[in-house]
């Protein structure tokens, strides 16, 4: 079964193409390269440069690579962006999607793997966050996500397709330093960078009701991620036409922002310079967002096997490759 990759050349595209191809699955990836890297991608593997708005280039990379199952990673994901261009992110993320699935529906496609986010619960006020939490995202980001879960299954249900949308949690690490992510979004790359110039990371809020008052999230290492695409690919490529599984993707185990800023700032061998500073609560930030793992475990026979360390170590070592003078 041979399965197309949209934007397979991203920082987790690239990890779920390196664990498909591990796996011996066949992939094809799909990429406009707005914001991946061809050079992630080995020469060996088929790739298509192309939109996914753009459904006659979608149709003709289905047809000519024989493709019958579908993994879905393309997507606008800077939440602050997602504010600012609300529109931006419906077009690529749920008409882009739509695209997609009206030509996987005509092509007799089997299976759809979608890539949901935890932006969809918003802030659950729970201690831990199961699959039936009530969704209430609280930014376009994470409406266009909860809306491509919708769209998803209504298009798996109409035509015959297996379907699936994983919700995965903070995302840190590389499988190698080479496919780390090289964007400056996300908690670990953030504080990177900042003790790269010389200047005292930044935490967002001292005053939550958690033990150290930092906010408390779920990090999973990228590889996690990528063995968990390949558990809901092979899955799906069994189940039954119409059938669907929503899953969340976390390690359920809770980290302090503090206390992942401590951490890095020991593996990096920044540790007087990790001192943090202080600064007001961002709005919508919620004390604690941490995933009940036992769905994927029990659906899947799914669960994380890296910790913190090996997180922040391995991208660590990718960060270094681009920054060189980092290291100490």
């Amino acid at each position: 079964m041979t399965w197309l990759i949209t934007g397979g050349a991203g920082y987790i595209g690239a990890h779920v193409v390196k664990a498909m191809r591990e796996a011996e699955e066949n992939v094809v990836v799909y990429d406009d390269l707005s914001t991946g890297d061809r050079s992630r991608i080995p020469a060996d593997v088929p790739f298509v440069t192309g939109s996914v708005l753009d459904g006659a280039r979608v149709r003709q990379a289905l047809r000519e690579h024989s493709v019958r199952g579908i993994v879905h990673l393309a997507a606008k994901k800077q939440v602050a962006e997602s504010v600012e261009r609300p529109l931006h992110y419906y077009g690529e993320n749920v008409e882009g999607l739509r695209t997609l699935l009206e030509a996987a529906a005509e092509h007799g496609a089997r299976a759809f793997l979608f890539s949901s986010s935890a932006a969809v619960y918003g802030m659950p006020d729970v201690d831990v966050v199961t699959e039936g939490t009530p969704c209430a995202p609280i930014n376009p980001y994470g409406e266009t996500k909860l809306a491509g879960e919708w769209m998803v299954r209504a298009a798996g249900r109409a035509h015959g397709l297996a379907t699936a949308s994983l919700r995965y949690f903070n995302v840190a690490g590389a499988a190698a330093p080479r496919l780390a992510d090289t964007g400056v979004s996300n908690l670990v790359p953030m504080v990177f960078q900042r003790l790269t110039e010389g200047v005292s990371p930044v935490v967002f809020g001292d005053d939550y009701e958690t033990p150290d008052g930092s906010c408390v999230r779920d990090y999973i290492h990228v590889e996690d991620i990528a063995a968990a695409h390949l558990a809901a690919a092979r899955a799906l490529a069994v189940r039954a036409p119409g059938t669907d599984l929503t899953v969340n993707v976390g390690r359920g185990e809770g980290v302090s922002v503090k206390e992942m800023i401590s951490l890095i700032g020991e593996v990096t061998g920044h540790g007087a310079g990790a001192a943090p500073v202080v600064a007001p609560r961002r709005p919508g930030d919620p004390a604690r967002v941490v995933a009940s793992a036992e769905l994927i475990r029990g659906e899947l026979g799914w669960s994380a096997r890296r910790d913190a360390r090996e997180m922040v170590s391995s991208a660590w070592e990718g960060w270094c490759l681009r920054h060189p003078s980092a290291r100490r």
